[in-house]
C-alpha cells in the first residue's frame, strides 16, 4: 500500500528514527556527522582518486520528525520545520525522484532511500532502482542516463572518459567499505597476509600448504572487468603487480555467483575469492563460507570504521556538477552526506563515512 509522498524542506530531510530491534548495539545516530571528503573535479588523475579529494563538509541542518524506518517499509508523520528555508518545502513524487544508478551491493540502500522519501515499503519502489553495476554507472552518468550515483569506485579508464569529455561531477563519500576474503568455511586457513593474497592471485603461491593449509592447489576466484570489487582488488591488494590472467570458469559476473562458486568447487576447499564486506555480511551470502582475516586483523564495523583493517574502500554520492541548487538530484545527494541520510546508511547495515 502507498503512503503519502514525503514532504521536505529544500535541503533539509525529516529525521530518521531507527528502531530498536536492529542486531548491532545501540549507537547514538545524533552524534553521525556528515561526510567529510568531498571530490568536485572533472576528473581526478587516472588510477588515483584520492589526489582530487578535497575536504570539506555537508551542511544539512536536522529537522524534527516522526518519521521512521523499520524493516521494509517507511512510516511518513508530521515534520517540524526550522531554518532559513522554512518556507520552501519540496515533495519526492515518481515523477521527479531522481533516476539512480550505481553498484550492486549498495541496491539495499538505494531501496531504502526510495523506501523513505517516497513513503512506500520497499517492495513498490524497487520498479524505480535498477543498478547498472559501478563502471557502467559512470558511464551512464555522464550520458545523462541517471541522475545521482550511489556507488564504489570505478574502472580508472572511467575518469579519463570523463575527462575528455569536459564532464564536471560532485563526488561525495558516504560510508566506507572493505574488500574481503572468502574460503570454504572446512578450509584450515584463518588468515593470511597482504603479501599473501597479492602472491596467490599474481600466481606466485599456487598450493594451500605454502600458506599454512592443506596439500591442494589454490583456485583464485576473479570477478569481472567492470565489477567494483575487480577494481579494488587491482587497487588495493594487487597494486602495481599485475593480476594473472584467470580462465573463464574462474571469473565470476555477479557476486553472488562468485560466492556459490567458491563454496561448492568441486566439493572441496581449495577455492578462495573476493567480495565487499557489506555483501558477504550483512546480506550473509558468505553462509557455509567464512571470512578470513588479513594481517590478523577480522574485517568488521570496528576496523573498518577506524580503517585498522588494510583493504578499505568507500562508497560515494555522485551528481553532475551543474545540477542545480533545490532540485531533487541536489537534495537527494546532500542528504545521503547528512547525519539523517547517515542514520540510514547505519541502520541498512553499513558503515557510515564520519569525520
Amino acid at each position: 500500500m502507498k503512503r503519502p509522498a514525503f514532504l521536505i524542506p529544500i535541503l533539509l530531510i525529516p529525521a530518521v528514527l531507527i528502531s530498536c530491534g536492529l542486531n548491532r548495539a545501540e549507537k547514538n545516530l545524533s552524534s553521525l556527522s556528515a561526510s567529510s571528503s568531498v571530490r568536485m573535479s572533472s576528473a581526478p588523475t587516472a588510477g588515483s582518486s584520492s589526489a582530487a579529494e578535497k575536504n570539506g563538509s555537508s551542511s544539512a541542518a536536522s529537522a524534527t520528525s516522526t518519521a521512521a524506518v523499520s524493516g521494509s517499509s517507511a512510516k511518513t508523520g508530521s515534520t517540524g520545520i526550522s531554518g532559513s528555508t522554512a518556507a520552501k518545502q519540496f515533495r519526492f513524487t515518481r515523477n521527479n525522484f531522481p533516476k539512480v544508478d550505481g553498484s550492486t551491493s549498495l541496491v539495499p540502500l538505494a531501496q531504502a532511500v526510495a523506501s523513505v522519501m517516497l513513503g512506500e515499503s520497499r517492495e513498490s519502489v524497487s520498479d524505480l532502482i535498477s543498478f547498472s553495476k559501478t563502471t557502467q554507472s559512470y558511464r551512464n552518468l555522464l550520458a545523462g542516463k541517471c541522475d545521482v550515483l550511489i556507488v564504489s569506485e570505478p574502472n580508472p579508464a572511467v575518469y579519463q572518459e570523463m575527462n575528455k569529455a569536459g564532464f564536471k561531477y560532485e563526488e561525495t563519500v558516504i560510508a566506507n567499505d572493505a574488500l574481503v576474503f572468502v574460503v570454504n568455511e572446512k578450509n584450515p586457513v584463518n588468515s593470511l597476509t597482504a603479501e599473501q593474497l597479492k602472491n596467490i592471485y599474481s600466481g606466485k603461491i599456487k598450493n594451500w600448504s605454502e600458506v599454512g593449509g592443506e596439500d591442494i592447489e589454490i583456485m583464485p576466484f576473479q570477478r569481472n572487468e567492470g565489477a567494483g570489487s575487480q577494481v579494488l582488488m587491482k587497487s588495493l591488494v594487487m597494486k602495481d603487480t599485475l593480476l594473472m590472467e584467470a580462465p573463464v570458469s574462474l571469473v565470476a559476473g555477479e557476486m553472488g555467483e562468485l560466492m556459490k562458486a567458491v563454496k561448492n568447487f568441486d566439493n572441496t576447499s581449495q577455492a578462495i575469492g573476493y567480495s565487499v564486506y557489506y555483501y558477504a555480511n550483512d546480506m550473509k551470502m558468505a553462509k557455509g563460507l567464512k571470512i578470513i582475516s588479513v594481517d590478523g586483523i577480522e574485517p568488521n564495523d570496528d576496523t573498518i570504521r577506524e580503517h585498522r583493517y588494510p583493504f578499505i574502500s568507500r562508497y560515494y554520492s555522485v551528481i553532475p556538477a551543474k545540477a542545480s541548487a533545490g532540485s531533487p538530484s541536489r537534495i537527494l545527494y546532500d542528504w545521503l552526506s547528512s547525519a539523517e541520510g547517515q542514520a540510514l546508511i547505519l541502520k541498512e547495515g553499513y558503515v557510515p563515512a564520519k569525520k
